[in-house]
């Protein structure tokens, strides 16, 4: 039986390390926003059921618009975000429909995903409970203070987080309900560290989180230069093949 999964879209980042004109989820790969090369990703999926958009207060009216007539024709809502990740999806979560029973969080500037890694994520998580996309660490890592090396990190089964991280949906709120507690004087690891995903959070409940393997083509844009990586990533990949009629720009949206 299809679970119902909702895709929450982080893309209220402040971009501190891309340096352009504009925030790295609004600019152009291969002639199509980055955001929306991954809204597309889930908006033709008969198991989705709810996208959001969650983005700053200060791009509702550029997102509007320039892309207002997209999102509605993709049914996307847009919610507003907050300074950190886990603010942003802790907002998203308040407007889940009732429905749901999968939720899955994408980072918007992860536009090269490939439609078999998110159907196998979905999968695992519907059998598990918890499942996010993950790729086996390559090269050497440095552990490193005040710019010298203090050791070698042995990289056998190290994993790079990626996205979609997906989890039941009482699963997430409840790791949800549970960051909003900590701040109760007790000791707890997430109040020492910084909460860089929402696999973490499950992980402070003591649920395993299961991997789909991937590589490293799976790219999360954060700087220019991971723009024309993307862009060649991109085009070594089938087109989709449109249903009906093919219209005179066809080729241009791609």
């Amino acid at each position: 039986m299809s679970k119902n999964v909702a895709v929450i879209i982080c893309a209220a980042g402040a971009s501190r390390r891309f340096d352009g004109k504009r925030k790295k989820p609004f600019v152009d790969v291969a002639g199509r926003a980055v955001f929306l090369r991954s809204v597309e990703l889930f908006s033709n999926r008969d198991d989705v059921k709810q996208i959001l958009l969650a983005i700053a207060p200060e791009d509702e009216e550029l997102v509007n618009v320039k892309w207002g007539p997209n999102l509605a024709f993709f049914n996307v809502k847009i919610c507003f975000g907050g300074e950190e990740r886990f603010d942003t999806v802790s907002k998203a979560l308040e407007l889940i429909k009732d429905n749901i029973d999968l939720i899955a969080v994408h980072d918007a500037v992860r536009c090269c995903v490939r439609v078999k890694w998110i159907d196998d994520c979905f999968t695992a998580a519907a059998q598990t409970g918890a499942a996010i996309l993950a790729c086996p660490v390559t090269a050497t890592i440095k552990d490193v203070k005040d710019n010298t090396i203090i050791k070698t990190v042995e990289r056998v089964g190290l994993y790079e987080a990626q996205t979609p991280q997906v989890f039941e949906a009482s699963l997430l709120k409840k790791a949800y309900e549970n960051l909003k507690n900590l701040d109760n004087g007790l000791s707890h690891p997430l109040r020492e560290s910084k909460i860089s995903d929402d696999a973490q959070l499950v992980e402070s409940l003591g649920h395993k989180v299961s991997i789909v393997e991937t590589n490293s083509s799976n790219i999360k844009i954060t700087r220019k230069s991971d723009i024309a990586i993307a862009e060649a990533i991109l085009k070594t990949r089938p087109k989709p093949k449109p249903e009906g009629p093919a219209g005179p720009y066809i080729e241009a949206q791609w």
